[in-house]
């Protein structure tokens, strides 16, 4: 099959699924993309927002179009590594001998859920790290691997909030996207209500597998990104670190670390699905732009000025994106 009928089929299939996921979901269009984009570039995605606001049903839709394995963890101050890994237990067969036999956590699965995530302590939190950048486990001396498709959904609460932890910034960088999850309006308050307090209940449809999951993940690999647009991101990167050639006002001044290179595969990442769900078969510059927000939000870490006085990061990308040349 030719790269155009590829890209028709994945464009057809993402529009599908987003129809699917939309019989469920009431509006939050931007964050059900941006989902889907994480999940098909083989990323995972953190979402951020107050609870009740439709985080955790928005997982276990896309688990059922896809028709995926599904686990959810719920993240609590008393959870421990092995609990959501699993553990080596002592088993005894029928001629008595004893011997350990590995009981996988509910982390193996294919879409996981990591429920309001920084309520867990970081010890925990970072259990997932091998997960999440491997596509395996280890327990003891061996190493498990993942099914795949292998996708992690986490959501969190604001820091603001009591009893939560901040995710260490190394588990940051593993979540592809930082989605922020934004309360709903009246009308589509109005359609909550009607899906969920009466008896009609709307449910999803399988739109694709597991393989068809796999088979797109490979066809995004093959869209082209030219020299000029990876040189474009690699500078957007080097903006976000203060005191560098590419820094703005904003950065130097309320910047404490920028983003890591995992910031720059993000945007490339992403760049190629929005190509591909466009008709295209080339990242453009714009696609590089709508991506950065999202995959630079949570990798840009702010000074204690910054956070003092109440510095958005998405304040401080915008800057870059609107200073910054297409060409160098």
């Amino acid at each position: 099959m030719s790269l155009e009928s590829q890209a028709d089929e994945f464009r057809d299939a993402f529009r599908k699924l987003e129809a699917e996921i939309g019989k469920v979901i009431v509006g939050q269009s931007d964050i059900i993309e941006g989902t889907l984009l994480c999940f098909f570039a083989g990323g995972h995605v953190l979402l951020e927002g107050v609870p009740g606001l439709g985080k955790t049903v928005l997982v276990k839709t896309v688990a059922a179009a896809c028709e995926l394995n599904f686990s959810r963890i719920q993240f609590t101050p008393d959870l421990m590594p092995a609990d959501i890994i699993g553990t080596d237990v002592v088993m005894e067969d029928e001629s008595g001998k004893r011997n350990f036999e590995f009981r996988a956590g509910p982390l193996h699965s294919q879409i996981v859920l990591a429920d309001e995530i920084n309520r867990a302590t970081p010890k925990t939190q970072s259990a997932m790290l091998e997960a999440m950048m491997e596509g395996q486990i280890t327990s003891g001396t061996k190493t498990y691997k993942m099914d795949q498709p292998f996708f992690v959904l986490a959501t969190q609460n604001p820091i603001e909030m009591d009893g939560t932890y901040p995710l260490p910034e190394a588990q940051l960088d593993r979540f592809m996207f930082k989605l922020i999850v934004k309360m709903a309006d009246k009308d589509e308050l109005i359609q909550i209500l009607d899906r969920t307090t009466s008896s009609v209940r709307v449910e999803s449809e399988p739109v694709i597998n597991a393989e068809k999951v796999n088979e797109f993940k490979e066809f995004i690999k093959e869209i082209h990104c030219a020299e000029n647009v990876k040189d474009y991101c690699v500078r957007i990167i080097l903006a976000t670190h203060p005191d560098g050639e590419y820094a703005t006002p904003l950065v130097n001044q309320y910047v404490r670390y920028g983003s890591s290179p995992r910031g720059a595969q993000a945007l490339i990442n992403a760049g190629k699905i929005y190509a591909a769900i466009d008709g295209r078969l080339q990242v453009d510059f714009e696609d590089i732009r709508k991506a950065s927000q999202a995959a630079l939000r949570h990798r840009t870490l702010l000074n204690f000025e910054g956070e003092a006085e109440g510095i958005e990061t998405d304040k401080v990308v915008d800057e870059i994106l609107s200073t910054l040349p297409e060409q160098a």
